[in-house]
């Protein structure tokens, strides 16, 4: 899986280093915790299932999703977060690994990720992370940028 979110990050553009550490990063607390950094730069990236469609949300670990908000954002009538299931075959990655990259689904991607330098999201599995500038990941995947926090 690593290597898959490695390689995509070369085809868009990234220069990323993807770090494994001991302790699970599957959760953002988690993440926040073996990284020593605020819950908000991790870069939580949710599959949400939107109009039957699935599409990944890249939030800022300081908040929850508003599924609301997700609709307003992508102009849809129904947003439900997708089953472990579906977020295994809509990506090919598990929940708490699923990088905002490598995947080929539309991205929306939360404004509060913005307010940082630096943030840190999934590199494939439970334990890998990697670290990048957050406008050059939202651009990199052509994401929709929105206020997607409660």
């Amino acid at each position: 899986m690593r290597s898959k979110v490695k390689e995509a990050a070369r085809e868009l553009g990234l220069d990323v280093e993807l770090r494994t550490l001991d302790g699970s990063t599957a959760t953002v607390a988690q993440a926040a915790t073996a990284l020593g950094v605020e819950q908000g730069q991790i870069a939580k990236s949710i599959v949400f299932v939107m109009d039957g469609e699935p599409v990944v949300v890249v939030a800022s670990g300081r908040h929850r999703i508003d599924n609301d908000k997700v609709c307003v954002a992508l102009d849809c009538a129904e947003a439900r977060i997708a089953s472990p299931d579906e977020v295994r075959a809509a990506t090919g990655f598990p929940i708490g690994g699923v990088p905002p990259i490598g995947h080929g689904l539309p991205v929306l991607f939360d404004s509060a990720l913005l307010d940082y330098e630096l943030v840190y999201a999934a590199g494939g599995d439970g334990n890998t992370l990697f670290s990048v500038a957050p406008r050059q990941l939202a651009g990199s995947v052509h994401a929709l940028v929105a206020q997607v926090g409660e």
